[in-house]
């Protein structure tokens, strides 16, 4: 599936910038963050509070207008997560860069961007400002959900954004979670789940924690219930209670993979 990126559920990975700062239980063991240091003499030069952001190359920057002309001349789109080392929504990030990368956007029509963020109450009025007429159809918003109390605090505000495409990444998920209620309110107002797409994974890497095989199967059935695409992305470092590394424990889940994806 992932031709340029390891990530199963998009085809290419763009990072306008590298660097963030923790926001919640999901952040604890950031592997941007372990990665940073790793290239920067150990110490994570570009995360926390006040630490500068580093804008990607223009090289780098150049790909995605090479990706919209390949997609264009297969006549396919393609998935491109954006900000897998930074956060598109962090308030660190100069506008400006932001405004780039809504002219990025803009250009490369034939791109699916996904744009997942663990700041989704900032979402709504950064977006205004990159795109004044509203964001285009090719603009997917995603938000990191990894737990109840999250997705509590953090769905309403998902879907206050406007999108063609609202999905949730739950990983790592560290426990379990109900989307019925939400499913349901949102058919029943509005004919629409309102979410989309959900994506379910465990945590990988040092000081991964657990994933229980029954939360991932629970958002499996509600996800089928609610007519929603599911994508199992991972066990991650552990399956069924052991330790046994992320390459084992691999991404079946009953025995099968599972990689729905919206169709807008």
């Amino acid at each position: 599936m992932a031709e340029n990126t390891k990530i199963e559920w998009a085809h290419h990975t763009f990072n306008p910038w590298e660097g963030c700062q923790k926001v919640g239980p999901g952040c604890d063991n950031c592997y941007a963050e372990a990665r940073n240091a790793r290239f920067a003499g150990g110490q994570a030069i570009n995360w926390g509070p006040g630490a500068p952001r580093r804008r990607t190359s223009v090289g780098n920057w150049a790909m995605p207008v090479k990706w919209n002309k390949q997609a264009q001349a297969e006549g396919t789109r393609f998935r491109v997560f954006c900000a897998s080392l930074a956060d598109v929504f962090d308030n660190e990030v100069d506008r400006e860069w932001r405004d780039d990368l809504a002219t990025l956007i803009l250009t490369t029509p034939h791109l699916n961007w996904l744009l997942l963020t663990k700041r989704i109450g900032n979402a709504g009025y950064m977006l205004g400002e990159m795109f004044l007429d509203g964001p285009p159809d090719n603009v997917w918003i995603g938000a990191t959900i990894v737990n109840q109390a999250e997705a509590d605090r953090d769905i309403p505000k998902l879907l206050a954004v406007p999108a063609r495409v609202r999905f949730l990444s739950m990983e790592p998920l560290l426990g379990p979670v109900d989307l019925l209620p939400m499913f349901e309110y949102r058919a029943e107002v509005h004919n629409d789940t309102g979410v989309h797409w959900i994506i379910v994974g465990g945590e990988s890497g040092r000081g991964a924690r657990p994933m229980h095989p029954d939360w991932a199967r629970s958002l499996r059935d509600q996800c089928e219930a609610a007519g929603v695409p599911f994508l199992f992305k991972q066990w991650g470092e552990w399956w069924n209670g052991a330790r046994i590394g992320k390459a084992e424990a691999g991404r079946e889940l009953n025995g099968r993979t599972w990689d729905g994806v919206p169709t807008p």
